[in-house]
């Protein structure tokens, strides 16, 4: 028997009141973060076009845009929200599995939640836990290095799994639904290697296609059975060499939604920690960013394969998020990295340009190929001192968490960041009703604190 109908009884058998408070209490942090980031992302690049382009091809009257509010197919709406709450990379992330856990699963499942209507909020948390938990497992049983886009594919199975607990699916059902993802999985590193918008829009293509899967699924396809383990299937073709025994050990005992990552900085996780350990050098001595001669990270391969790419003035916005050298610059420049650093003007700054060309991003001996830590960085000054910091848990993990201060100032900040204006009484509204949602009717209520009146 393949390894999917493990996962699917997990999710058939495990219902809200099975899950630990602590999960709960992590898919409401989680679920007001992904809600805000996908607010900022409405000013992200070609969202106009994207929206224009579901009205030709998934016209529909089911579901809404975040912020902008038009009406479109449950599927167009979740491909557009998953788009916007990725596209700024500043979504959240489950480090070990290499996953923007909360990305296809919040759009997809709050897109048919409008279609259906009266989905109450603790369906809504436990269908997120249980979706965060599939991605999440599936995903660290992976030995390989990405070839193709985790976020995407294993994002895909997450939406899959929580639309058919929202559906009420039986374990043979949402296998089928699971075949019928494994069919649609799409996302290749390559967009993520040009740094390409399109690397938002995959994220945006899977939650589209969970929606089909749990609607096909829904209407009796017989869809692949082998997923996961099969010839063809999702490890041997999308990732390689795996390793399934203690994963499955751990279901139902460790909830992966409280080992989840914000992101407290609005460009890709891998550069979260070089921006750390730039931060930590200058708050402990105390130096100023022209008196950077050189300097090296050293950082695990596949933070080198993510942001490792070359600075360069004719950078576009996405490949600068994605850029170690231009965000260690900025960091050290500013004392931080904000939605501002990737404005037209910083990105053709020549004084940013220069020190991050001073910095050269080296891979080190981690055997790890999906390590995102430990990251070392050493700066050498003009005095001639050396400063070096070392990272091994990066700001925004369970561990180094953000306060709930701090996370309210996200919020804040991707709030004023909107395409268009939307009321501070509706960012206050949905906190207090993501605060509340145990005892929401009607999940639908959180869409209508995103959308302009």
């Amino acid at each position: 028997m393949d390894a999917i109908r493990r996962f699917a009884d997990h999710v058939v058998d495990h219902h809200y009141r099975d899950i630990p408070p602590a999960a709960i209490e992590s898919a409401k942090v989680f679920l007001l973060d992904t809600l805000g980031v996908g607010v900022a992302g409405s000013s992200g690049p070609f969202v106009p076009e994207l929206i224009d382009s579901q009205r030709l091809s998934a016209g529909g009257d089911q579901a809404r845009v975040w912020v902008t509010g038009e009406r479109l197919s449950a599927a167009g709406a979740a491909l557009c929200n998953s788009y916007q709450i990725h596209n700024a990379e500043f979504d959240c992330v489950h480090e070990a599995a290499v996953v923007h856990t909360m990305t296809v699963v919040s759009a997809a499942a709050l897109a048919y939640a409008e279609r259906t209507g009266g989905v109450d909020g603790e369906s809504l948390l436990a269908a997120l836990v249980l979706g965060v938990d599939v991605a999440c497992h599936v995903s660290i049983a992976s030995n390989a290095s990405l070839s193709f886009f985790r976020p995407g594919t294993a994002g895909a199975f997450a939406a899959t799994a929580a639309l058919g607990k929202l559906r009420g699916f039986d374990a043979e059902t949402l296998v089928n639904a699971f075949g019928a993802t494994l069919t649609q999985l799409c996302g290749t590193m390559q967009a993520h290697t040009e740094g390409s918008i399109a690397l938002g829009m995959q994220i945006g293509f899977n939650a589209r296609n969970a929606i089909l899967s749990a609607d096909l699924a829904g209407h009796g396809l017989v869809a692949p059975q082998d997923v996961l383990e099969g010839p063809f299937g999702f490890y041997r073709l999308f990732e390689g060499s795996y390793d399934l025994e203690p994963v499955l050990g751990e279901l139902g005992k460790t909830w992966r939604i409280t080992e989840v990552a914000h992101k407290p900085f609005p460009c890709g996780r891998a550069t979260h920690g070089v921006i750390d350990a730039a931060l930590e050098l200058r708050r402990e001595h105390g130096f100023e960013w022209h008196e950077v001669v050189s300097g090296i990270a050293k950082v695990p391969s596949l933070v080198h394969h993510l942001v490792g790419r070359a600075i360069g003035a004719d950078m576009e916005l996405n490949y600068a998020r994605l850029c170690a050298q231009y965000t260690i610059a900025r960091a050290l420049m500013t004392g931080g990295v904000s939605v501002t650093d990737f404005y037209t003007a910083p990105l053709h700054d020549a004084q940013t340009l220069e020190l991050g060309q001073r910095i050269e991003i080296a891979i080190d001996d981690n055997p790890d190929p999906n390590a995102l830590t430990p990251v070392a960085l050493t700066l050498n000054l003009n005095d001639g001192r050396t400063v070096e910091a070392n990272i091994e848990v990066v700001y925004g993990n369970p561990a180094r968490p953000m306060t709930r201060a701090a996370q309210l100032e996200k919020l804040e900040a991707n709030w004023n960041a909107a395409r268009r204006t939307l009321p501070n009484t509706q960012r206050e509204a949905l906190v207090a009703a993501v605060d509340g949602i145990e005892s929401m009717t009607d999940v639908t209520a959180l869409v209508d604190c995103v959308v302009t009146p």
